[in-house]
């Protein structure tokens, strides 16, 4: 239950962070959801479909700001080799988030918040889950997540109704926002301060 509240909102919080530091990103994600959804009502459920760069932006702020520095420990129940490490039965494993997420092997410019990399050549739907394990966001196996679904139901509606209805920008004494230094793992460090103001039509708001 604390996971489902907790995590959307730090994925977004994250995202527009990164994207209010590029504001083309920004642009492009905005003109994805008024493509898709218009300005004469709210994002719905049913959109979430169509907003494959929304999503896109969301799995990279997944791959550079993990909610925690390492997953849950597990333990071996065999000896096995990994990458030619070995690792005894009943040795307890914890996989970096950070590490994998930025990984300069697996990501090209790997700091760098990139959000065309999880976009498919074929046009084909973006997905917030990652089972190939190239960073964590739900999980996989037995271990994942049992509300795939909903948490990424959460967090997609939640960032595109935020950039449908308001227009971000940082405050004016901010340059940029610092997405990268922190002492508690991928998230920020320091709270998200930024302006917002209403771009729908006022009667949008009170429905």
């Amino acid at each position: 239950m604390l996971g489902g509240a907790d995590n959307p909102s730090n994925a977004v919080e994250c995202t527009l962070a990164e994207m209010v530091n590029q504001p083309h990103i920004l642009q492009q994600a905005i003109d994805e959801v008024d493509k898709v959804v218009g300005k004469q009502r709210m994002v719905q459920e049913s959109d979430i479909p169509n907003l494959n760069y929304l999503k896109a932006c969301l799995r990279e702020a997944f791959r550079l700001h993990p909610v925690v520095p390492f997953n849950p420990p597990h333990v071996s129940s065999n000896d096995t080799m990994v990458a030619n490490y070995f690792i005894p039965k009943g040795s307890h494993v914890l996989l970096s988030r950070l590490g994998l997420g930025r990984n300069p092997k697996v990501w090209s410019e790997p700091h760098k918040f990139k959000p065309e990399r999880h976009q498919k050549s074929d046009g084909s739907m973006v997905v917030l889950s990652e089972l190939d394990l190239k960073f964590i966001s739900f999980g996989t196996g037995r271990r994942g997540c049992p509300a795939v679904i909903l948490g990424s139901t959460m967090t997609v509606m939640l960032l595109a109704r935020l950039i449908h209805a308001f227009s971000w920008s940082a405050p004016p004494n901010l340059s940029s926002i610092n997405t990268l230094k922190s002492d508690s793992g991928g998230m920020l460090a320091e709270p998200l301060v930024l302006e917002a103001k209403p771009r729908l039509a006022s009667k949008l708001y009170y429905n």
